[in-house]
């Protein structure tokens, strides 16, 4: 297989897993038996707009109305369900009048009405409505926090649901007695209903425990009132039922991709939908595995391709951050922990199609990735250790430009062993 062929199947892959979790394809699937009465929609996420499209494209003759959030950049028309957007994943003050305007939305909603709740990875950034006296200049610098902190995606929701006044059922309790169901999109390691969007439908199961010892992992950039709140005891979250349907996820999405693999004449090795940890140590970690399959065969044989998935993290610490997301550093680690082993060639994803804050969606690197930005005169190790890793992809031209995908399944990454 020549470096344009292996460059082309992971280009398919990465294509048919975001394509298995695009609203267009499978949200009507979802849908429960059409209502009587009004619909009301509301939503927040970077799938949020597309997902109203498909209500609307599945329910033409409902009574629909109501609003979603998402992304700037990720709206997409709509007929009768209004969509805003906001910022991500630093909440702005567009976020929080869209979250108000939700919140009055769901208030409204009486009995026999039915409340659909379209919510995807995001949610959370661009749904900000903090509990006083929190204001949005307290979760615009908590955001910052988390994202610099290091932290799993669950500590950082528990975090979120504490602290906001939607997240963590807030949405579901305001909206009775209507009748609610939510369709979701998950983005986070096993598909927790409690940390997509940070669970805005459905109860907190961590509203009881004692998060002092998160706060102290924040250290004193944390704001007061945000600290005072964690380092107080909580009271369990109220009970309610809610019906959850799941319409896409990691591990959908990673099944496709191993279709195409097959279909090709690969063995396909789905490792794991919910990996987490360093993006640079992932890398280290995959590269060896990589090469346990060119030299032993284990635990496939070649040609394979190693699939995963899953939220990385990259911690800043207190160094400048440059640029490049968890997706492009996790291939810079993974190219230069292989060097110039022949054989093997991946791609490094967000599905949304924005990794980090960037403008690409990840990246492809092969066995000559580190000799052509050599030759363009960049030092990919110091790259790496100063996490610029979209310097190095952008010298090479092996960015992966998707522009906004309008789903969100989290990071999509195929190694391919030929």
């Amino acid at each position: 297989m020549t470096d344009e062929d292996a460059a082309a199947l992971l280009r398919r892959m990465m294509t048919a897993a975001i394509s298995a979790a695009d609203p267009a394809h499978v949200l009507a699937h979802h849908l429960p038996p059409r209502p009587e009465g009004r619909c009301i929609v509301v939503g927040a996420g970077k799938a949020a707009a597309s997902m109203a499209r498909a209500v609307e494209r599945a329910w033409p003759d409902v009574d629909l109305g109501g609003v979603v959030v998402t992304r700037y950049g990720h709206a997409v028309p709509t007929e009768s369900i209004t969509v805003r957007e906001a910022a991500h994943p630093v909440p702005d003050a567009a976020g929080m009048e869209a979250a108000k305007e939700i919140l009055r939305v769901v208030r409204a909603a009486r009995e026999g009405d039915l409340v659909l709740a379209l919510i995807s990875g995001g949610g959370s950034a661009l749904m900000p409505l903090p509990v006083p006296p929190l204001t949005l200049e307290d979760e615009q610098a908590i955001n910052r926090l988390l994202l610099r902190s290091g932290l799993a995606i669950g500590d950082m929701n528990r975090i979120r649901r504490r602290l906001s006044m939607l997240k963590g059922g807030g949405l579901a309790l305001a909206a009775a007695p209507a009748r609610l169901v939510t369709l979701a999109i998950s983005d986070v390691p096993g598909d927790d209903p409690a940390s997509i969007a940070s669970g805005p439908t459905v109860p907190d199961p961590t509203a009881g425990e004692d998060l002092s010892a998160l706060a102290l992992r924040l250290g004193q950039d944390l704001p007061d009132a945000a600290r005072e709140i964690l380092l107080e005891p909580s009271c369990p979250s109220p009970a309610f039922e809610t019906d959850y349907r799941l319409i896409a996820s990691p591990l959908m999405s990673l099944e496709v991709a191993a279709e195409v693999a097959r279909l090709a004449g690969v063995t396909p090795v789905v490792l794991s939908d919910a990996l987490e940890g360093e993006a640079r140590d992932l890398g280290t970690a995959m590269a060896g595995i990589a090469k346990s399959v060119a030299r032993h065969g284990h635990p496939a044989k070649a040609p394979a391709v190693l699939l995963s998935g899953g939220e990385t993290t990259v911690s800043i610490g207190d160094t400048a951050p440059g640029r490049g997301g968890r997706n492009m550093e996790f291939a810079l680690s993974l190219s230069i922990a292989l060097g110039a082993h022949p054989g093997v060639h991946a791609i490094a994803v967000d599905t949304d199609g924005i990794d980090g804050t960037e403008d690409a969606a990840g990246a492809l690197i092969g066995p000559g990735l580190l000799a052509k930005a050599a030759d363009r005169g960049v030092d990919a190790q110091d790259c790496l250790l100063r996490h610029d890793s979209h310097v190095v992809f952008d010298a090479t031209g092996d960015l992966v430009v998707t522009g906004p995908t309008l789903t969100n399944v989290n990071d999509f990454r195929a190694v391919l062993i030929t």
